[in-house]
C-alpha cells in the first residue's frame, strides 16, 4: 500500500517514515525542502522524496491525486481550508485512510480529568487550537455522513533530542536550565503545580503508524498521543536539580508576580498558554484500540532532551556532584 507522508521530515516523520517503510509500505515523503530528519535511519534512503509546498502550490491536491495513495498521513495542517481540500479533493478516491494531526491544544482548559479525547465541547484558547478542533469536527462529521475515512491524533508536548522542550518555567527559555545546571534558586509560577505532558517523538510517531495498521478501529476516532505519565512545573525544577547533582532552591510567585521575574513578555504568554491548560492525559483508549505501548516515559524523554543541549553546548555544566 502506498502511504504519503506530509511534512516527513519533522518531529513527529523523522520516526514515522521509517516505521511504515519497515513494515513494507510503500512511502512517499513529501516536506517543503530537501531537509534532513532529526535522526538519520537506513530506511530514509529507501523513501521516495517530493517537494511539495501546500501553502505556495495551487495544485497540490492534484499533485497528491496523481501519487495515487492509498493512506495520507498530514502532519503540517495548521488550516480548516486544507482540510476541506483533502476531504473534497479525495472524496471518492482510492484513499483508504486520512490520519489528521491535530494537537493537545485542542483541548482547551481541564474541566474534568483526563481529558476525553471524544469530548466535542473542547474549548481551545487560542487561534491554533480553534483551527485544529474545527478541523477535527468537520472530519467527523465527514466520516459520520460521507464514510470519509479519517482519524484525528492529538500529540501532546512533542520532545526528544534534537529540538526544544517545554521548560519547567513553561517556555522554550534556556536559562531556567543553566540556572538550575548552576545550583542557583529560581522561582516558578503559582504553586508549581500545573502539569506539562513530554512525549517522545518516537510514540507519538508510533500512535499513528499504529492507527494506520489499526485502520479499522482507528476509522472516526480520535486519540492523544501520550507518554504514560506527566509531571509538574515543580517536580521537573526538582528532578533538573538532582540531574545535576545540585540542591533544589525552589521558591513560588503568584502569576503577575512570576512573570516580572521571567522578564520576556513573550516567554510569560508561552507559559501562560501551557500552564492554563494544565491537565492530565489517559492512554487507555490507545492501548485498546491500537495496542499502543509508549516507549518512553515523560522523564526519560526530557533527560534524553537536557543530555541533547549538554552535547550541543546549549547548557555549559560546571560541576555536577
Amino acid at each position: 500500500m502506498k502511504v504519503i507522508v506530509i511534512g516527513a521530515a519533522g518531529h513527529i516523520g523523522t520516526y514515522l517514515v521509517p516505521m511504515l517503510v519497515n513494515a513494507g509500505y510503500d512511502t512517499v515523503a513529501i516536506t517543503r525542502k530537501m531537509s534532513q530528519p532529526y535522526e538519520d535511519n537506513p530506511a530514509w534512503h529507501k523513501v521516495k522524496r517530493e517537494l511539495l509546498d501546500r501553502e505556495s502550490d495551487p495544485d497540490f491536491i492534484q499533485k497528491l491525486k496523481v501519487m495515487e495513495p492509498d493512506i495520507i498521513v498530514d502532519l503540517v495542517n495548521f488550516n480548516i481550508r486544507e482540510t476541506k481540500k483533502i476531504v473534497e479533493g479525495f472524496q471518492g478516491s482510492r484513499l483508504s485512510h486520512y490520519v489528521y494531526c491535530s494537537s493537545c491544544w485542542a483541548h482547551g482548559m481541564a474541566q474534568t480529568i483526563p481529558f476525553d479525547p471524544d469530548d466535542l465541547r473542547k474549548e481551545p484558547l487560542d487561534d491554533y487550537g480553534k483551527d485544529k478542533f474545527a478541523s477535527e469536527l468537520y472530519l467527523k462529521e465527514q466520516y459520520r455522513t460521507n464514510g470519509f475515512p479519517a482519524t484525528v491524533i492529538m500529540p501532546g508536548q512533542i520532545s526528544g533530542p534534537g529540538w526544544t522542550i517545554i521548560n519547567p518555567w513553561g517556555n522554550n527559555s534556556m536559562k531556567v536550565f543553566q540556572d538550575i545546571a548552576d545550583g542557583k534558586e529560581i522561582a516558578l509560577p503559582n504553586f508549581g503545580q500545573e502539569i506539562l505532558h513530554h512525549v517522545h517523538g518516537y510514540d507519538v510517531a508510533q500512535v499513528f503508524f499504529k492507527a494506520v495498521t489499526h485502520r479499522n478501529q482507528a476509522l472516526g476516532e480520535t486519540f492523544d498521543a501520550e507518554a504514560a505519565t506527566h509531571i509538574t512545573l515543580y517536580g521537573f525544577a526538582k528532578h533538573m536539580y538532582e540531574y545535576f547533582g545540585q540542591e533544589p532552591k525552589i521558591r513560588f510567585l503568584p502569576w503577575t508576580e512570576w512573570c516580572k521575574y521571567e522578564g520576556n513578555p513573550e516567554e510569560c504568554d508561552h507559559t501562560y498558554y501551557h500552564i492554563a491548560r494544565s491537565g492530565v492525559f489517559s492512554i487507555e483508549k490507545e492501548k485498546r484500540l491500537l495496542e499502543y505501548q509508549p516507549k518512553y516515559t515523560c522523564i526519560e524523554t526530557i533527560d534524553l532532551a537536557v543530555r541533547s543541549y549538554i552535547d550541543r553546548g546549549l547548557i555549559t555544566v560546571r560541576s555536577m556532584k
